[in-house]
């Protein structure tokens, strides 16, 4: 029993799985400076916990021997998708854009790319409060599931 199991685990990991959340990123990244305009943004909390649970160092500064991973734009916001014959809004749309490059050394590790997603929800006039705090929620899944890309986009190069 015990040689199958390692020989399905020498299989797996001969195909190129690896666990959700586990990333090799670039040793040029050992040490990385996020440079942003709002570091208390969702996204920039959210980047500087993905990658020190990477075991990489979030520099607090810009320094040559940093990488440099930088947001470009970063914006956030919500559009009625369907109003009711009254003229209500029912159904929102929140979105999360988010333009970021990747370099070290002087030399671009990642080109400038822009992510977009999205997420809708039914709205009610009656719930007001907890509407505010699915709007919320979902925009915080929006933001784990940009870092979860650009991490990947990282880890590929």
């Amino acid at each position: 029993m015990g040689l199958l199991l390692l020989a399905g685990g020498a299989i797996l990991s001969g195909c190129g799985f690896a666990l959700q959340g586990a990333y090799s990123l670039p040793p040029s990244m050992a040490t990385t400076y996020i440079d942003t305009r709002d570091r208390y943004s969702l996204l920039y909390r959210a980047l500087d916990d993905a990658l020190t649970e990477s075991g990489v160092v979030v520099a607090d500064s810009a320094s040559s021997d940093a990488a440099t991973l930088t947001i470009l734009a970063e914006q956030t916001g919500q559009r009625v998708l369907s109003v009711s014959a009254r003229n209500v809004p029912t159904e929102y749309e929140v979105f999360y854009t988010v333009e970021y490059a990747l370099s070290s050394d002087q030399k671009s590790l990642l080109a400038p790319r822009t992510l977009t997603l999205t997420r809708d929800y039914t709205y009610d006039e009656n719930r007001v409060l907890g509407k505010a705090a699915e709007e919320q929620l979902l925009r915080e899944s929006i933001v784990e599931d940009l870092v979860r890309i650009i991490i990947k986009q990282i880890d590929a190069i």
